[in-house]
């Protein structure tokens, strides 16, 4: 009757050998995951200015996700965090112009305070309109005079140096894309500098400093 056991004993001990050996390949896997175009990346991160103030910070929050190569991250912390794997941590700074570029006085435009909404009416009121190419343009408010608005069009960190530190918590494969339609849009055009947006809509929410 002993004898009766021995292959039951054998096919336990193969799968559960075999088990291990699953789990064991696929977390291999996913530790050789490496970031690059057509991945999913989470990423733990601070942004800091050159002189150590915190600008913004995931601590606290769910980490930040983006595609990799689908331009949803500043070019040069993109280029920086290329080959890097889970758990990887770097320091990175960032130059204006591999950043949100350097600052262009011809993107301060002036609107008609009729046109602004009376609590935007104070400096540094940030502001979203929206360009005729249906792009979120983020507008600041530089200057209040006694019939119009100076309004700064560049991005809020535009000719600013960025510090991150950055710590990869997760790699996946981007998930599909949905279908396209049969007859695509004509692609998106980026929005010149100097484009008059429409008029501005309601204020943003405060950057929490």
């Amino acid at each position: 009757m002993h004898n009766r056991f021995l292959p039951l004993l054998t096919m336990l001990m193969f799968f559960m050998s075999s088990g291990f050996a699953f789990s064991a390949t696929a977390e291999k896997t996913k530790n050789d995951r490496v970031v690059k175009d057509g991945m999913m990346v989470s990423l733990d991160y601070t942004l800091k200015s050159p002189d150590g103030k915190t600008l913004e910070t995931s601590n606290g929050r769910e980490p930040l996700r983006y595609i990799h190569g689908k331009k949803m991250m500043i070019p040069g912390l993109e280029k920086e965090l290329t080959g890097m794997k889970v758990g990887g941590e770097k320091h990175v700074t960032v130059k204006p112009e591999d950043g949100y570029g350097k600052v262009n006085p011809n993107a301060i435009q002036e609107f008609p305070k009729e046109k602004v909404p009376p609590d935007a009416l104070k400096v540094g009121a940030v502001l979203a309109a929206r360009s005729p190419e249906g792009m979120v343009v983020p507008m600041t408010v530089r200057e209040i005079k006694e019939k119009t608005v100076v309004m700064d069009l560049n991005h809020p960190m535009a000719g600013k140096t960025l510090v991150f530190d950055v710590k990869v918590v997760d790699i996946q494969p981007a998930p599909p894309l949905p279908a396209q339609a049969a007859t695509p849009a004509a692609p998106a055009k980026s929005v010149a500098p100097s484009a008059k947006p429409t008029e501005p809509a309601k204020p943003a929410e405060p950057a929490k400093k």
